[in-house]
């Protein structure tokens, strides 16, 4: 299966020429773009393509231009650090989630998927969905010997938080220090709004 062209289409930006689409890129579009990842990686066994729409200025792009001046998006972030999981082995991974309901649809607060490396390193990938509550989640992966985690993260306090070319680094990817091992389980607090990426090594 390839799933060609996927992505966020809204408004195009006041101002500029309808029929370039031309968009902003939100937290919201981050969110989205690492759902959608998720449901690729853990479809790995079918989904063996997948192409986002557009990658500058257009629809979920990964870039914006401006004459010579040029940012990176926050569905840029997430493509970078997403990128561990490209050319590695898929694992199962089950985590309990509450739901969260927004003009009432319910989904999943919580989402995510986990890989091993050709170097035996592990990386999880989760997606907080949930405008104001951090959620602690906790999963055990079968077969999984590690000892340590670390983190990284894309967050904002708000769904319409963009990079602008006033403001171009407002969301980036951050250190994420929420994570611990616990017996076999492995522990993570999430904040709100957030995709974090996890590394566990032996």
């Amino acid at each position: 299966m390839v799933v060609d062209e996927w992505g966020v289409w809204t408004d195009v930006e006041p101002g500029t020429n309808p029929g370039f689409l031309y968009q902003q890129n939100s937290m919201r579009d981050a969110l989205i773009a690492g759902t959608t990842l998720n449901i690729f990686n853990n479809h790995a066994d079918r989904v063996k393509m997948a192409n986002l729409a557009q990658t500058v200025n257009v629809l979920q792009s990964l870039v914006l231009t401006q004459k010579e001046k040029m940012i990176l998006t926050p569905t840029y972030h997430v493509f970078d650090l997403y990128q561990v999981h490209q050319d590695a082995t898929l694992l199962p991974i089950a985590v309990q989630s509450p739901d969260y309901t927004v003009d009432g649809v319910t989904v999943p607060a919580v989402n995510a998927s986990a890989s091993r490396d050709s170097s035996g390193v592990v990386h999880i990938s989760f997606v907080n969905l949930d405008a104001t509550n951090k959620i602690t989640v906790s999963t055990a992966l079968q077969g999984v010997d590690w000892k340590s985690v670390q983190g990284q993260m894309v967050t904002s306090a708000k769904f319409t938080d963009y990079n602008s070319f006033d403001n171009p680094s407002k969301i980036k990817v951050t250190v994420f220090n929420g994570a611990k091992k616990q017996g076999d389980q492995l522990v993570a607090e999430l904040p709100p709004l957030s995709v974090v990426v996890l590394t566990l090594k032996k």
